[in-house]
C-alpha cells in the first residue's frame, strides 16, 4: 500500500505545480494602437485600457477581486497603453486582440563633481565663456531618471536660482521621508515609481542592503550622484574626506532639476521607467537623463527607444548612457537615433596610491584612502596572496580569507565577483590591516578609485602581473604604500575607459554609436548622508560627496551641457542640439595626442564623434537637423516593418509611400555610417546642414577617407548668405579596385570629413565616418 500512496501524492502535487504555473502572475507592458476609435466609448483613457483587461480575465475566476487592481500604470504621453499583471494565458488573450500592437513582458535594467567642470572648460573666463553663454543653464529643466534624491545635500540648495519656470507642471510627490517642502528652486520636482518593482520583488528590505525609501529620497546614492553631476548647485570647500578638494558644481549649475525615481535595489523595470518618462513629458522638462540600461536590443522591443521617441516629438532632448560592457564589440546600449549615446573618458586628475616593494622597486597605483591609519599603511607589511581552492579566497569574498594567514598582514585582492570596496571589509573581518587590489587582464590599466575602508591602493594588470611574481619568488615578501593625494594635470586625458561600451551597433548599425564619450571615471559629485562613501551597509563614515566611475557618469555630463546649449539656443532641436556637440567633439586630448583606446589611438565604435568640448559646441557653426518624421523614413529604409514601426513611433505608415515621397532617403545624422554588402562597390548619403553662425559663411570640405575607400564630395564649397540657411551635399564611397579583394566579412575602416570655416579655421564641423564590408569577398 505505501508504494501507491506515495504515487497518488506525486501526481498530485504535479497537479498543482502545472496549475499554479498558469495561473502565476507577472507584469506585462500593454501598447495599443494609437488614435483608437474604440476609445472615445470611454469616459478615460484608464476606463478603455480596463476593458482590455476585462476580456483577457473573462473566464477566469478568482474570488474577490477587482480586475482593476491589476494595472499598474495608465500611460498617456510617452506610450499608448498600460502595464498589467497578468497570466501566461491572459497574455496571448491579449496579444490576438485587434487594437493590441505588443504584448511585452516586462524586463529590469540596472543603473548603468569638483573638477570636470574645470576640465571641460565651462568655467572660462569672461562674457565669452559657456556659463556666460548660457546663464549656466537658466530657464531649463533637467529631468533625471535613477534612484532617487538626497534633497538635503548642498548640491541641491536654491541659493541665488531664479523662479521656476510657468511652464512646469510637476509635482513634489509626498512619501516617506520626503514632503513637498524638500523641492525649492532648484529641486523642483521628486517623484517616484515603484509599482512595476514591488508587484516583482518582496520584501525591499534586506538585512544586507541600506534602508529603501518608499518615496523619491535617494538610498543607494547613484541618482543623487547623477543628478548633482547634471545641475547641481556650486558648492565651495567640497571633497571626499580631504581628497580632489575644491568647488563642486554641476554642468548646469543654473538649470532646474526634477528626479524620477524609477530605480530600486534589485533594478528598474521598464514599466516604471515608461511611467516616469510618461508623466515627464506631461511635466515638461527640457532634458531627460537616462543612467541606465542594459545589453543592446532591437527598437522594437526597447521600453527606453519607444517613450523616449515621443518624448523627441515634445521638443525633450534625451541622454542615455551607453553601457558598461566595454570593451567587448557591439556591447553598445541605448542606440535609438533620436537619443545621445554617451560612452566614458577620464580626466587627467589622479589620485596615487603607490606600492613601494622591499626591493625598491614602486609600482603604481591610485586610492582615495582618507588617511586615517596611513602611518600603518606607510610601515612595511608582509604581503600575502591567498589563491587556490574554492571558496573564491584570491577574490577576497568575506569568509573566504583564512585568519592565520592575513592576520597583520597586506593581501592582494583580484577584481571581480564582489565589489571592490567589499574586499577591503573582507581583509578587515578576516585580521589583514592592508590591501592592493589587483586588476585582471579583463580590467587592463582601468583605474576606478575607491574610499576604501582600510589603507588600500588599486594598481594595474602589468603591476599586478610583477607584483604576485615578486611575491610568488620572496620569501616573506613586503611592501608599502605611499599615498599622493591629488594630482591633476601631469597625466593623459581624456582616454576612453575600459569599461565604456563600444559600437558597432548590434540593434542599429546603420548609425554609430556611441555619439560621444565624456568625462565617466573617478567622478566627485553628491552623496546621501545615509550611506558611507563606499556605499556599504558597514561603512559608518558619512560624508556629502563621493567617487563614482561609470558611463552612469558620463551621461548627465553631456545632459547638463545640453541644458546650456538648450538655453542658449532655446529654439533648436534636441537634433541640433545633438549635432553641436558632436561635430566639435574632441579627437585629441589636453597635450594634443590622439585619445588613446588602451594600447592604440581611439577609433569610431570607442569614441563616436569624440570627447564632448562644450566651449566649441556652443558656437558650432553648422549643425545637422533632424525632424521627428525623419527617423520614420530611416526605419524605412533600414528594413523594418510596418508593425514594428507602429510599435516604436506609433504611427501607422506605409513604408512604400513613405519611400517614394523621399527617394534616396539618408537620415541626416551629424555621423556617416556606411555598410558595403556583398556584391556593392559604391554607396551615395546625402546631408544637409543649417548655418547657425556668421551671415555670410563660406565652408570648404576636408575628407580623411577611410582605408581601402574613396570618398567624393559635391560641392566642395557650401557658400552661406544668412543666418539660418540649409544647403545639402552629397557623399560617394567607391571600394578600390585594388583592396576589394583583400577584404575580409564584416571588416572596419574609418574615416573624416570636416567642414572649415574660410573665414575662421578653427571653426571645424567634423563628422565621423565609419564604413562597414558586410560580409564582403
Amino acid at each position: 500500500m505505501e508504494p501507491k500512496t506515495l504515487f497518488v501524492f506525486t501526481i498530485s502535487l504535479l497537479f498543482v505545480s502545472s496549475s499554479s504555473e498558469t495561473l502565476k502572475k507577472q507584469t506585462y507592458v500593454i501598447q495599443l494602437h494609437p488614435n483608437s476609435q474604440s476609445a472615445k466609448a470611454f469616459p478615460s483613457k484608464l476606463d478603455w485600457h480596463l476593458s482590455f483587461l476585462q476580456e483577457a480575465v473573462l473566464g477566469i475566476e478568482e474570488e474577490n477581486e477587482d480586475p482593476s487592481s491589476r494595472i499598474l500604470y495608465s500611460y498617456d504621453s510617452a506610450f499608448e497603453g498600460f502595464s498589467a499583471q497578468l497570466t501566461e494565458s491572459e497574455a496571448k488573450t491579449l496579444k490576438n486582440l485587434p487594437e493590441v500592437v505588443a504584448v511585452r513582458p516586462d524586463h529590469v535594467l540596472q543603473v548603468q563633481t569638483t573638477y570636470s567642470y574645470k576640465f571641460l572648460g565651462l568655467n572660462g573666463p569672461g562674457p565669452s565663456s559657456v556659463w556666460s553663454k548660457s546663464r549656466s543653464g537658466q530657464g531649463t529643466i533637467i529631468g533625471v531618471l535613477d534612484t532617487g534624491v538626497w534633497p538635503e545635500s548642498p548640491s541641491f540648495d536654491d541659493t541665488g536660482m531664479p523662479s521656476i519656470p510657468s511652464k512646469w507642471k510637476g509635482v513634489c510627490q509626498e512619501g516617506e521621508s520626503f514632503t513637498p517642502s524638500n523641492c525649492n528652486k532648484k529641486l523642483i520636482g521628486a517623484r517616484f515609481f515603484i509599482r512595476g518593482h514591488r508587484v516583482a520583488n518582496s520584501p525591499l528590505d534586506s538585512p544586507n542592503m541600506p534602508r529603501e525609501y518608499i518615496s523619491a529620497r535617494d538610498s543607494t546614492g547613484h541618482g543623487t550622484h547623477t543628478a548633482s553631476t547634471a545641475g547641481g548647485s556650486s558648492v565651495s570647500m567640497a571633497s571626499v574626506l580631504g581628497n580632489g578638494a575644491g568647488v563642486a558644481s554641476g554642468m548646469a549649475p543654473g538649470a532646474h532639476v526634477a528626479v524620477y525615481k524609477v530605480c530600486w535595489f534589485n533594478g528598474c523595470y521598464s514599466s516604471d521607467i515608461l511611467a516616469a518618462i510618461d508623466v515627464a513629458i506631461q511635466d515638461k522638462v527640457d532634458v531627460l537623463s537616462l543612467s541606465l540600461g542594459g545589453f543592446p536590443i532591437p527598437l522594437y522591443d526597447d521600453t527606453i527607444a519607444i517613450g523616449t521617441f515621443r518624448a523627441t516629438e515634445h521638443g525633450i532632448s534625451v541622454v542615455c548612457a551607453g553601457g558598461n560592457n566595454g570593451p567587448l564589440a557591439s556591447s553598445v546600449a541605448n542606440t535609438a537615433p533620436w537619443v545621445s549615446t554617451i560612452g566614458a573618458g577620464t580626466l587627467d586628475r589622479k589620485f596615487p596610491g603607490v606600492v613601494r616593494l622591499a626591493n625598491g622597486k614602486l609600482l603604481y597605483g591610485e586610492s582615495l584612502y582618507p588617511g586615517k591609519g596611513i602611518k600603518k599603511a606607510e610601515r612595511e607589511l608582509e604581503i600575502v596572496y591567498v589563491a587556490g581552492g574554492d571558496k573564491g579566497s584570491e577574490f577576497c569574498l568575506r569568509g573566504s580569507l583564512p585568519r592565520e594567514s592575513v592576520q597583520g598582514k597586506m593581501v592582494i585582492c583580484d577584481r571581480g565577483v564582489n565589489g571592490r570596496s567589499e574586499k577591503g571589509q573582507a581583509v578587515k573581518e578576516a585580521g589583514g590591516v592592508a590591501m592592493i587590489l589587483a586588476n585582471t587582464e579583463i580590467n587592463q590599466e582601468e583605474d576606478s578609485v575607491d574610499v576604501h575602508l582600510i589603507p588600500a591602493t588599486l594598481i594595474g594588470y602589468e603591476e599586478s602581473v610583477v607584483l604576485k611574481g615578486y611575491v610568488r619568488d620572496t620569501v616573506r615578501a613586503k611592501a608599502r604604500l605611499i599615498f599622493g593625494g591629488t594630482v591633476i594635470g601631469r597625466s593623459r586625458g581624456p582616454d576612453v575607459a575600459q569599461f565604456s561600451a563600444r559600437g558597432p551597433s548590434l540593434a542599429n548599425p546603420s548609425v554609430l554609436k556611441p555619439d560621444l564619450i565624456a568625462p565617466g571615471v573617478n567622478i566627485i559629485a553628491a552623496w546621501p548622508q545615509n550611506l558611507g562613501p563606499t556605499g556599504l551597509p558597514y561603512d559608518s563614515r558619512r560624508v556629502n560627496f563621493t567617487v563614482m566611475s561609470g558611463t552612469s557618469m558620463s551621461c548627465p555630463h553631456v545632459s547638463g551641457i545640453t541644458a546650456l546649449i538648450r538655453s542658449a539656443y532655446p529654439s533648436w532641436s534636441p537634433a541640433a542640439i545633438r549635432s553641436a556637440m558632436m561635430t566639435t567633439a574632441d579627437l585629441y586630448d589636453r597635450r594634443g595626442k590622439e585619445i588613446r583606446d588602451g594600447d592604440k589611438p581611439a577609433g569610431v565604435f570607442a569614441i563616436g564623434a569624440g570627447h564632448v568640448n562644450p566651449v566649441k559646441a556652443i558656437n558650432p557653426g553648422l549643425v545637422y537637423n533632424i525632424q521627428p518624421v525623419d527617423y520614420i523614413s530611416y526605419l524605412c529604409t533600414i528594413g523594418f516593418t510596418r508593425s514594428d514601426i507602429l510599435a516604436i513611433t506609433h504611427r501607422n505608415v506605409s513604408c512604400g509611400v513613405v519611400l517614394r515621397n523621399s527617394p534616396g532617403f539618408s537620415l541626416n545624422y551629424p555621423s556617416i555610417s556606411v555598410i558595403f554588402r556583398r556584391g556593392r562597390t559604391k554607396e551615395m548619403v546625402t546631408r544637409r546642414v543649417t548655418n547657425v553662425g556668421s551671415p555670410n559663411s563660406v565652408y570648404t570640405v576636408n575628407v580623411k577617407a577611410p582605408i581601402g575607400i574613396n570618398v567624393i564630395v559635391k560641392p566642395k564649397r557650401l557658400v552661406f548668405s544668412h543666418v539660418d540657411q540649409t544647403l545639402s551635399y552629397r557623399v560617394w564611397f567607391v571600394l578600390k579596385k585594388g583592396s576589394r579583394g583583400e577584404k575580409v566579412a564584416d571588416s572596419f575602416a574609418d574615416g573624416q570629413l570636416t567642414w572649415v570655416n574660410s573665414r575662421n579655421v578653427m571653426q571645424r564641423v567634423r563628422s565621423p565616418i565609419s564604413v562597414t564590408l558586410k560580409n564582403y569577398h
